[in-house]
């Protein structure tokens, strides 16, 4: 029993005004779940409601602690709000990311007041999100990695070129025009290099699975020899189990059977399809890119417009950082500023090496 579960210790404001957030939280938890499990159906739907269920118990815990002190409901934690939101309006990876968040930050484990189960709880939903999560996270990752890749590079390369050109004493339409080539010529060559690259991955992949024509021939083997071992040896078994092992597939042999199981691949690695990796890459290159333009094209000269292009840039890469903290489920704070400052230490070296251009040149 909890060291205050007891009436005969009297309870102070602050304990009843903790316990009363926590049910606040729990509730807003549970909701969320539930939320989210009416966009789901079969095993996810019943994992959810679990969760949801789970809640329901810590609930109850706090309302048992509370007793008559419970009182009119309180308002969850803002950021359990937002997930009740999202979760309302939205679904998806995106707020089972917010979700893991959540629950990584339980604080159960240093309450006296709640039990070692409860904490015990959380740090397992935690666990059980982050594998609700890693579904979506691996159907969207290939094209998603393409897409913040090239934002992130198109907001810090032309500014780097707009900065780095503006440096060097050239004419305000010299340095719009820079920015639109530099625009147009670095979508395109991201959209070809991830198309290419995506592309070439899954032929690596393909060349490893094994021909149907292969297959086809396992029942005229000849046993004795039963070739069909030094298969199973090129692809990493002993001797003994490759000859075990095709003796099974031999014994066992249907129209169905395969030589071996297509290549494995790891399940982090990230696909996606070709094409969709080229045009989200293309695209968001292309909006990042113009970004730091924008000042220009509304006629901002010198270095009112470099401030602004640098401002927005700066919000943009927050976003971006941030996006990509919530759905790997880390810090969002933490990536926001991470990817502000590469960005801005790669288009300040840019503009400092535009000063000394200009200067040599000059």
């Amino acid at each position: 029993m909890p060291a205050h579960a007891g009436e005969a210790r009297r309870r102070t404001p602050q304990e009843i005004r903790r316990w009363r957030q926590y049910l606040a939280d729990e509730r807003a938890e549970a909701a969320s779940y539930r939320d989210l499990a009416s966009r789901r159906s079969g095993e996810e739907k019943e994992i959810l409601l679990a969760l949801a269920d789970a809640e329901k118990r810590h609930e109850d815990h706090w309302l048992a602690l509370l007793g008559d002190d419970a009182g009119k409901p309180l308002r969850g934690d803002w950021r359990t709000r937002s997930l009740g939101l999202f979760a309302r309006r939205f679904g998806g990876v995106f707020v089972l990311a917010l979700a893991q968040r959540a629950e990584a930050r339980s604080t159960y484990e240093t309450d006296v007041d709640a039990t070692a189960a409860m904490a015990a709880d959380e740090r397992i939903h935690e666990e059980v999100v982050r594998g609700l999560a890693t579904r979506g996270r691996m159907r969207m990752s290939g094209t998603f990695r393409a897409a913040v890749f090239g934002a992130n590079d198109g907001l810090v390369s032309n500014l780097a070129l707009i900065l780095g050109i503006g440096a060097s004493g050239a004419s305000n339409e010299t340095v719009l025009l820079t920015g639109l080539a530099g625009l147009l010529a670095g979508a395109l060559s991201m959209g070809a290099g991830e198309y290419v690259s995506v592309r070439s991955q899954r032929e690596l992949l393909d060349a490893s699975t094994p021909s149907p024509l292969a297959s086809a021939a396992l029942p005229h083997l000849d046993v004795d020899a039963n070739e069909l071992a030094l298969v199973y040896r090129a692809r990493g078994l002993t001797p003994d189990e490759a000859e075990k092992h095709a003796g099974e597939v031999l014994s066992t042999y249907t129209a169905a059977t395969v030589i071996a199981p297509a290549a494995e691949v790891d399940e982090f690695e990230t696909h996606g399809s070709a094409m969709g990796a080229a045009v989200s890459s293309f695209l968001f290159f292309a909006s990042g890119a113009l970004v730091p333009v924008l000042p220009y094209l509304f006629g901002l000269q010198g270095g009112v417009a470099v401030l602004v292009g640098s401002v927005l840039v700066g919000l943009a890469l927050l976003g971006t950082g941030a996006t990509v903290g919530l759905l790997s489920g880390a810090s969002p704070v933490k990536r926001a500023l991470r990817q502000i400052a590469i960005g801005f230490g790669a288009a300040a070296a840019t503009y400092a090496l535009g000063l000394i251009f200009g200067t040599t040149v000059g």
